[in-house]
């Protein structure tokens, strides 16, 4: 397999570069796969020739056709344009069939300039390489990594782009022994739930379920089934690769909030930001959600928490921080008081390892014979027993001495 790297949309075919059928880059280079012209792609050529105004070429990589007034066609490489007619044309583009069908593919197979299309060019660095280049490495199988997914971009012998999507936990797993699916929108059931069959109220948190596999996609089923398992990632990654991503800061966002919402408002007291900081820790951790945060406290402060390494960008705070905001909202409204009891010194470090256990979901990870992790269920279930009363009061201290 070969791992693409990132790629810049662009709505040109061609860069100059000869692409046939053949190798051309070398004995060291994977070899590029014979292609067959496919009849869909000639059609589509001689429509777009008949869309333009006789002379004015349609340009591929490496050389161009074009149409005379007369109905003559005539192909221009290295050496000068010879008039043909429609079987000629046909035979010299089969010679060429690797950069028609690049050609027909982004044009006319994926379609106008968009998100789909900048994701699709992306996968197979587009932009980066030449067809002989790109049709060599599809025949291998281009693989890229979109948050949780696996995408492995190949070819057809007639230039076709096809696309296998799963979970990069099923990596090398086969197809056989996968749930496999056709319908891009059949990926609404595989996000609902994670592995536990727990509700996944966000869909870009790191916990989507593998065993499954969409084994054949075309270019517009790719995109159909990728923005719907992570909703609107490709769009707004596109929107932020063209510089048009529009960011609502924290302020903004709180400041819309009404009904039960709207307690969070009374959470700025202009006392400073820290209060988001910790927020945006607890909540938009590289751990928690795959999403790169580029949404700051206001336009003039940044957070001083790292917004995340994630390919995709979030422009605003999502609901689930909306939610969790107003439940902080009333929690950190309540005065602080002192609570006496005492801990030994690895009673206080175990409730630490407790804390952390839970706030980074490595509870399942510690075994139930391991004793020595401060978090373990044997050793929490005892000082349970040591130091809660029969009121379940942390060392016999009443949360509210009043009402007791």
């Amino acid at each position: 397999m070969v791992d693409s790297t990132s790629a810049t949309d662009d709505d040109e075919a061609g860069d100059g570069n000869e692409a046939g059928n053949g190798n051309e880059a070398g004995d060291d280079a994977p070899a590029v796969p014979e292609i067959d012209l496919p009849g869909d792609a000639f059609d589509a050529v001689l429509d777009a020739l008949d869309d333009r105004d006789p002379g004015k070429p349609l340009r591929f990589e490496g050389f161009s056709v074009a149409r005379d007034g007369e109905g003559a066609y005539a192909l221009v490489a290295d050496t000068p344009p010879q008039p043909m007619d429609e079987r000629e044309l046909h035979e010299a583009l089969s010679e060429r069939a690797a950069a028609v069908t690049d050609w027909y593919a982004f044009e006319r197979v994926v379609g106008e300039f968009g998100p789909r299309r900048a994701f699709v060019r992306w996968i197979e660095d587009a932009d980066g390489e030449t067809v002989a280049t790109r049709y060599a490495a599809l025949a291998e199988g281009i693989e890229r990594a979109w948050g949780e997914l696996k995408i492995t971009a190949t070819v057809t012998d007639r230039g076709e782009r096809r696309y296998d999507v799963r979970h990069a936990d099923d990596a090398g797993v086969p197809v056989d022994d996968l749930d496999a699916y056709e319908d891009p929108l059949d990926a609404r059931e595989l996000v609902t739930y994670d592995e536990k069959g727990r509700y996944r109220p966000l869909k870009t948190a790191p916990s989507l379920a593998g065993g499954w596999v969409f084994p054949d996609l075309g270019p517009r089923e790719l995109y159909e089934a990728v923005e719907t398992i992570y909703p609107a990632t490709v769009a707004n990654w596109h929107r932020e690769r063209e510089g048009e991503l529009d960011v609502t800061h924290w302020r903004e966002t709180m400041e819309r909030q009404s009904g039960i919402y709207g307690v969070v408002k009374t959470w700025d007291r202009g006392e400073g930001h820290e209060h988001v900081d910790w927020v945006a820790e607890a909540c938009c951790d590289d751990s928690q959600c795959l999403k790169r945060r580029e949404w700051q406290y206001d336009d003039e402060t940044d957070l001083d928490v790292d917004g995340g390494d994630g390919v995709f960008p979030c422009r605003e705070p999502c609901s689930v921080v909306v939610s969790a905001a107003r439940k902080w909202t009333r929690l950190e409204s309540e005065q602080p008081r002192t609570y006496e009891f005492e801990l030994t010194p690895s009673e206080k470090e175990q409730v630490e390892d407790i804390i952390d256990a839970v706030a980074d979901g490595r509870i399942d990870e510690i075994r139930e014979a391991d004793t020595k992790e401060g978090a373990n269920r044997y050793r929490t279930r005892f000082l349970r027993a040591k130091l809660f009363d029969d009121e379940g009061n942390l060392g016999g201290v009443p949360t509210d001495p009043d009402e007791e």
